[in-house]
Formats: structure tokens, C-alpha cells, sequence
């Protein structure tokens, strides 16, 4: 099982920008995919941003609109997320996800193919 712990939220204002960060232990020699997703309040969870591990890949859902950037650091087992032009909309509790199976076709923009989760992060950002 991988073990994650996130840090990098806060609050921050309409138009500002956070860097998110996730390290993954335990595990981590069979991870194949790290990403992000978030959950508003009364809202379901939603998938952000997410990359293979070993391509590269990235993929992001589309209100990302080219703002966010997920980028990952093999040796240090941790995963990014650069968040510019940040609006309330935004406002949300982030969550990192691992991968721990192999695979290198699975979907990674779902929820239901990541099997280990980070606690959360709260992003706030005021208008």
C-alpha cells in the first residue's frame, strides 16, 4: 500500500496561484500513475489532474483550462500541482491519489482506479 501525505494549501486570493505537493511512501516501486482530485462542500469528488509514472502522461479535466500543471519527481516519489489564476471556484478540498497496481492503458481520470489516498488539503481562495 502507498502512504500519502500532501501539503501546499491555503488560502490565497482571486487571480493568485498555489503549488501543491504529494510524497508517496511505502509501496511506491509499483505505483504507475499519481493524481489529483478535489471536493467542494455538497459537492462530489472531481478529478483534476493526473500523470503516469512512468511516460510521463498527463491528463487534466477540462475547467483546468491550461491554469493547473501536474509534474512529478521520480526520485523524491512526489507528485505537483501548479495551480495559476486561481478563482473561488476553486475552493475546494484537494486530494492526492496513488495508483499502486500496474498498468499503462487504465484510465487514471477516475477515482475508482486509484487505490490510495492522501488525507486532503484545503485551497481557499477569495474574491
Amino acid at each position: 500500500q502507498v502512504q500519502l501525505v500532501e501539503s501546499g494549501g491555503g488560502l490565497v486570493q482571486a487571480g493568485g496561484s498555489l503549488r501543491l505537493s504529494c510524497a508517496a511512501s511505502g509501496r511506491t516501486f509499483s505505483m504507475s500513475a499519481m493524481g489529483w482530485f478535489r471536493q467542494a462542500p455538497g459537492k462530489e469528488r472531481e478529478f483534476v489532474a493526473s500523470i503516469r509514472w512512468s511516460t510521463g502522461s498527463t491528463y487534466y479535466a477540462d475547467f483546468t483550462k491550461g491554469r493547473f500543471t501536474i509534474s512529478r519527481d521520480n526520485a523524491k516519489n512526489t507528485v505537483y500541482l501548479q495551480m495559476n489564476s486561481l478563482t473561488p471556484e476553486d475552493t475546494a478540498a484537494y486530494y492526492c491519489a496513488a495508483r499502486s497496481l500496474p498498468g499503462t492503458t487504465v484510465s487514471i481520470t477516475t477515482s475508482r482506479n486509484f487505490d490510495g489516498w492522501g488525507q486532503g488539503t484545503q485551497v481557499t481562495v477569495s474574491s
